[in-house]
């Protein structure tokens, strides 16, 4: 669990509610049916006619990494990289057979199954790199769904708030009605940028970052992939790969 991500979304709560508080507002001037039909609903309208369903769908699925984010230890990983050299130092690539099956992740699995193929270093470098390129293109499209949704909130709530003062406007014969009818037609704007600021963009911010930090990890397997197959020193590949620890 990340708990930063946790104590982003309550403190983004406590921002609104408190501050509607402490303005004087209080609570129950943030809640407006209306608004949140126009803002809401109609942001995920603009969403469905934007994104393929697929995309939609594969973003929802992402929405877990931001408070369970995959661990990826690169010492862990370089050590992991480094054992396999050795084994196919003493033992030949074909040693690392029984490593296979030991592995749980598939990008892990596919790269030891090239090298126990006998497969060319530049073969496996292409290979692996079309599934490191198809997999971030595809997270980063999941990525700007909430991205996507973060322009157009802010843009519906200024549409909720012009319709609330449209309604305001024609009962101006009944001044008692004017200023609870005026702040309840901005609610919709704080609906539209409150929901992109605090919830869509830094979601879709948090999304980039995880998608990325686990292209770098596919990308130190890789280079350890590649030197084993070139028969490279495990001191060698140790020492080359610990220079991703820098960045």
């Amino acid at each position: 669990m990340d708990i930063f991500s946790l104590i982003g979304l309550v403190l983004a709560g406590v921002a609104v509610i408190g501050g509607s508080i402490l303005k004087g507002s209080g609570v129950a001037a943030l809640l407006n049916p209306a608004a949140f039909v126009i803002v809401v609903v109609g942001t995920f309208a603009s969403i469905c006619l934007h994104t393929p369903m697929s995309v939609f769908m594969h973003a929802i699925k992402m929405v877990r990494l931001v408070f369970a984010p995959p661990r990826s230890d690169l010492n862990e990983i370089i050590e992991k990289v480094v054992s396999w050299s050795q084994i196919a130092r003493k033992d030949g690539l074909l040693g690392l057979e029984k490593v296979i099956e030991q592995e749980s992740g598939e990008f892990e699995r596919k790269g030891i199954q090239l090298l126990v193929d006998g497969t060319g270093p530049e073969a496996i470098r292409q290979i692996l790199e079309v599934d490191v390129s198809v997999k971030e293109h595809r997270d980063l499209q999941g990525a700007k769904v909430f991205e996507s949704m973060g322009i157009y909130s802010p843009t519906l709530g200024i549409i909720g708030a012009v319709l609330g003062l449209m309604s305001v406007m024609q009962h101006l014969d009944d001044p008692s009605h004017l200023g609870t009818g005026i702040a309840a037609a901005f609610v919709a704007t704080i609906y539209g940028i409150g929901f992109a600021n605090l919830l869509l963009l830094p979601v879709s911010a948090k999304l980039k970052a995880a998608i990325q930090e686990q292209v770098q990890v596919k990308e130190v397997l890789i280079e350890g992939f590649l030197a084993i197959a070139h028969g490279e020193n495990p001191r060698n590949i140790e020492t080359r790969l610990k220079g991703y620890l820098h960045h």
